[in-house]
């Protein structure tokens, strides 16, 4: 069999992240399952009519009579050969091309599709473990029923529940008696409709205001986990119904001697039910800012181009005094209580003038950079960082930017303009030369900011649906898709974090048959394209369906993923249709059947 290269990774560039297209194709075997190796998928091309393929008179049988909708080994009428492959699009903004008429859909395929036993394969070095049906076991076999119109009802409205925690990458040890509070403090908001529906269901269930109300608790891991060691998060609302709430007292003591830890929060209803245990990313502990010449060595400290950030500003270095540069509409402001996440840019010098093309590296002292909020969108005209020594701006130093460092930013294209605030407005002061040192420009205390790297996590899930009353935790996390074999046997590895064997996962408001083999991999029987359809017809366009994993208990976990079936681009041949056969007839049917699921279709995931 001959064998196709495996196209490369293309990469575009985006003004916010950059975005990878990664082309990925499957082996089809005798029977259209995949048995490509594990990361190593390869393609076999399908041999034209008349070239000899070597089957026993069995097999030819067998190929000759294939049921309708599987892969064929058959050429398509083009002239060209064909193939079956799969691709994982992470940029869900490029569109997908509508292809020619080529697969001719009828309906109840679907449920011969649902009957194929799941088989021990053939055994390769990449999948020797892969297809073994002693380490996968059936998912939801005890999950209450939900039908396609309850699941349609829930993709239409989308009652979610996020919840969303902010906090810094690194934070400072506490030495004795001193309390160095984390700044910024960690955040969280809980956001979506999901929260106002459940406490309305909540209400009608006769529970007061004060049992519906919500509250948490936060803390560090493995040592104040518990209520009483934790902090008390009481929510307060925003103008744009989500929920608020920050911890500013946690801190680390030297008594604790991790060099990473990880902040727990833990959400209760009034009633002290539990919702659920929320972790956040790790945290790395440091002693206090470095003060010597930092370089790429020290890279978990440096800051590099496209990560986020959080500035904020301490008049005289008194805590109390703390403002962190938050936006408010589209307007930057000072808060002395919340806290917003930048995208810090890297300008990229090769750039046309007055447009914006980010840059790859880390950030350095003396570069161009743009600050957008990753909430809002909006962005600071672009900027040049300084470093700040005293309450000097060094105009002379060239070296990588670090976190907990002191800065200052000299607007781009102005007279010694930097950006500075006054009690809570952001404005623009212009620096002084320096009398002593021309490569120093004397600041102001506004204009000397902190900078930090921030992560944030979020939790995605609804409980509109739920039965019973458990915690959402653990949430399943979809990390990566893989694709196995085509037609009636498309089978799709879903990998992420957190998996359980009573989640089932859905294609649109399609049930797939889905086994489960670890916390980290479940695999699921695609359903077929006519799932979705009550009659024969073209597949003219692209199909594409979001992917949920759903709990036995009714609490549903939507994704970033979709799936998109596509017909395979190609011109079909001009022949005459056979007019003889009156298109009532099951005969007019099997014959245009015959001619057109020859050609193969695309498997699309998107994410």
């Amino acid at each position: 069999m001959g064998s196709t290269p495996i196209p490369e990774i293309e990469n575009k560039a985006h003004a916010d992240t950059p975005s990878v297209k990664l082309r990925v194709c499957c082996t089809v075997s005798d029977h259209g399952r995949g048995r490509g190796r594990e990361n190593q998928p390869r393609v076999e091309q399908i041999r034209p009519q008349g070239e000899s393929a070597g089957f026993s008179e069995r097999e030819e049988r067998e190929r000759t009579h294939r049921a309708p909708g599987t892969m064929s080994r058959d050429p398509p009428l083009a002239a060209h050969q064909s193939r079956t492959h799969c691709t994982l699009v992470r940029d869900a903004s490029v569109p997908t091309p509508a292809g020619a008429h080529t697969h001719l859909i009828r309906a109840g395929s679907a449920e011969r599709r649902h009957r194929i036993p799941i088989e021990p394969l053939g055994e390769t070095d990449g999948d020797r473990n892969f297809f073994r049906a002693d380490l996968w076991q059936r998912s939801g076999s005890d999950q209450l029923s939900m039908t396609r119109d309850t699941f349609r009802q829930y993709l239409q409205q989308r009652p979610d529940q996020t919840v969303l925690i902010l906090h810094a990458k690194v934070a400072q040890k506490s030495y004795g008696n001193e309390k160095r509070f984390f700044c910024p403090p960690p955040s969280v908001y809980l956001t979506g409709p999901g929260w106002r529906l459940k406490h309305e269901q909540l209400k009608l269930c006769g529970l007061n205001e004060s049992s519906c109300r919500l509250c948490g608790y936060m803390g560090l891991d493995g040592i104040t986990n518990s209520q009483e060691a934790a902090m008390k998060i009481n929510f307060e609302e925003q103008p744009d119904s989500k929920k608020f709430g920050c911890a500013k007292a946690l801190y680390i003591s030297d008594a604790d001697k991790r060099k990473h830890f990880r902040i727990v929060f833990s959400l209760f209803l009034g009633t002290g039910q539990e919702v659920g245990t929320f972790y956040s990313k790790f945290i790395k502990v440091i002693s206090k800012p470095s003060q010597k010449k930092h370089s790429i060595k020290n890279a978990d400290l440096c800051i590099p181009s496209g990560s986020k950030v959080a500035l904020f500003n301490r008049l005289r270095s008194q805590t109390v005094s703390t403002r962190y540069l938050c936006v408010e509409g589209e307007e930057f402001i000072a808060s002395a209580r919340q806290w917003a996440a930048f995208t810090l840019h890297l300008e990229n010098d090769q750039c046309p003038r007055g447009e914006f093309c980010p840059g790859d590296g880390y950030i350095r002292y003396g570069s161009a950079v743009k600050l957008v909020c990753t909430t809002s969108g909006v962005s600071l005209p672009s900027m040049i960082i300084r470093k700040v020594n005293k309450q000097y701006a060094v105009l002379d130093v060239d070296e990588p930017v670090s976190q907990l460092h002191k800065c200052a930013f000299h607007i781009k294209d102005t007279n010694r303009m930097y950006l500075c605030l006054s009690n809570e407005n952001i404005i623009q002061f212009q620096a002084t030369p320096c009398s002593k040192d021309v490569n120093k420009e004397v600041l102001n205390d506004g204009a000397c900011w902190t900078i930090i790297g921030t992560e944030t996590v979020e939790y995605t899930f609804s409980e509109s649906l739920a039965q019973l009353h458990m915690p959402v935790t653990p949430i399943p996390i979809i990390s990566s898709l893989e694709l196995n074999g085509g037609g009636d046997v498309a089978m799709l590895e879903v990998q992420g974090e957190n998996f359980s064997p009573n989640l089932k996962v859905w294609f649109g408001d399609v049930e797939a048959e889905t086994m489960y083999r670890n916390p980290k991999s479940v695999i699921c029987v695609v359903p077929d394209i006519c799932a979705y359809s009550s009659e024969w017809r073209w597949l003219r366009q692209p199909v594409t369906v979001p992917l949920s994993l759903i709990r036995s208990d009714g609490i549903i976990f939507s994704s970033t993923f979709t799936f998109t079936y596509t017909p395979e681009q190609g011109c079909l041949p001009r022949q005459a249709v056979v007019r003889e056969i009156p298109e009532e007839s099951d005969n007019f049917l099997n014959t245009i059947h015959q001619e057109f699921t020859r050609t193969n279709f695309h498997l699309f995931m998107q994410s």
